[in-house]
């Protein structure tokens, strides 16, 4: 299993989480900040730029230079709207880009935009009491988690990305039974985000056959020793 670092980008400036949704703290430069986490021996960091998920300015320069840069794979998040956006951060180099609400609103576009890029492209969907949930938390689809997994069998992704999330807006604990019935049902890699604390979760994940875990304030504040989660988690 492959452990992540995340770096989160807000107004040209790397960010991280202190306590809830809208709390955040400079942690410094965003380039520098992914030369760290490679310099650790961690192998990929998950890029998120916030101001493009919120449909404000992007970071778009900023998020090139760090995934041309070459010091770590870069995994994309929030900076693909359109073909072009993909394209773009395809030829800078991305090995995987997460694609957010679109592809449960167009679920043609999906397919089309996968088999144009097959094994690129990672889908994110946001988990409440088993079912998906979108706009921010507030609106809950008539999906259960297990059928949208079935649903994208056969479509070339790279993986699925699953968050937890809280009605307070901080995550929630993982149900580890349900990840595991996802790792069994989905034809493509499974990549959690939220609810890991320790050590003992990232093996409890592993053994549930989850390919890969993102991991940002718990690596930040000192939660987790990043060179031990480096060491033992550095395969997907």
């Amino acid at each position: 299993m492959l452990a992540i670092p995340q770096v989160e980008l807000r107004g040209g400036v790397c960010l991280r989480h202190s306590s809830g949704a809208e709390c955040v703290v400079p942690v410094g430069d965003a380039l520098e900040t992914a030369r760290s986490w490679a310099a650790v021996g961690f192998p990929r960091i998950h890029l998120i730029d916030r101001d493009a998920g919120a449909s404000h300015h992007s970071n778009g320069s900023l998020v090139d230079e760090i995934v041309r840069d070459g010091a770590i794979e870069v995994q994309i998040d929030d900076a693909a709207e359109s073909g072009d956006d993909i394209d773009r951060l395809v030829s800078a180099g991305a090995v995987r880009i997460v694609v957010g609400r679109r592809w449960l609103e167009e679920p043609e576009w999906l397919v089309s935009t996968a088999e144009s890029y097959p094994g690129l492209l990672v889908v994110a969907a946001d988990i409440r009491e088993r079912r998906v949930v979108t706009r921010g938390w507030v609106r809950s689809l008539p999906m259960a988690i297990l059928d949208v997994v079935a649903d994208l069998h056969g479509v070339p992704l790279g993986g699925l990305l699953v968050t937890w999330g809280a009605t307070d807006g901080h995550r929630g604990s993982l149900d580890l039974g349900l990840i595991e019935d996802i790792a069994d049902e989905a034809d493509v890699p499974v990549i959690v985000d939220g609810g890991v604390h320790s050590v003992g979760d990232l093996r409890a994940l592993e053994h549930r056959g989850v390919s890969a875990v993102l991991l940002g304030d718990s690596l930040y504040r000192g939660g987790l020793d990043p060179r031990a989660v480096a060491m033992e988690f550095s395969e997907s």
